[in-house]
């Protein structure tokens, strides 16, 4: 049977959302880079084919597509559920973990993605910079006061869960953006802990295959 595909780029906050799961979950896989700066590579009708939009990631697992961070690693969570679960088995605790997962996916991140900047940019040179710290601040103060609730050792008591899945890459994109991440005190003292965890370090962009492409 053959590996499963991951499309990711290196840099890519919902790719390393993905590799940090497939890490976790000690899952063999294939890395394929599109570079999300290349024309060229997003018309790639092979990458087309596994993701018609022309986003990464795109999961391929046993001939099927699948795409959008939280989708993938939900769908690893249930085909894989006794290989490091990654939802809490405590009903109530599931939602948080889920809420923060969202919170991070859903709410700051798509804000200060690459086509957004790209469009702020064209309109006037600069704006999206400004626009990306004031929008990654604002979520961040809203993530840090759902953390309160939440937080143990991690983001949702004192096991790992998909909930911190999504932490490195928002601080990641916070400190590009010239965020002061200091004032959020559980958001580092979480991202510092996660940085020790082999799964985690081994999914930062600066080890992937095409880390070496223009950012």
């Amino acid at each position: 049977m053959s590996k499963p595909i991951l499309y990711s780029y290196w840099r890519s906050s919902c790719s390393w959302r993905v590799r940090i799961a497939l890490n976790l979950k000690n899952i063999d896989y294939e890395y394929k880079t599109v570079n999300l700066l290349s024309k060229e590579a997003l018309e790639d009708p092979e990458f087309v084919k596994a993701n018609p939009v022309k986003k990464v990631p795109a999961y391929i697992d046993q001939g099927h597509a699948i795409t959008e961070s939280l989708a993938i690693i939900e769908y690893l969570e249930e085909r894989y559920p006794d290989r490091f679960p990654l939802l809490p088995k405590d009903l109530f605790q599931r939602g948080q973990a889920r809420a923060v997962a969202l919170q991070i996916a859903a709410g700051i991140q798509p804000i200060q993605n690459m086509r957004v900047l790209k469009y702020l940019n064209a309109e006037e040179a600069g704006k999206g910079a400004k626009w990306a710290n004031y929008w990654l601040v604002d979520g961040l103060s809203d993530l840090e006061r759902l953390l309160e609730k939440s937080a143990g050792k991690f983001a949702v008591g004192d096991q790992l869960s998909i909930a911190d899945i999504g932490i490195p890459s928002i601080l990641y994109n916070a400190r590009r953006f010239s965020v002061d991440t200091t004032q959020f005190p559980i958001l580092t003292r979480l991202d510092k802990a996660l940085g020790l965890i082999d799964a985690f370090a081994d999914a930062h962009p600066d080890k992937q295959p095409d880390a070496n492409l223009n950012a």
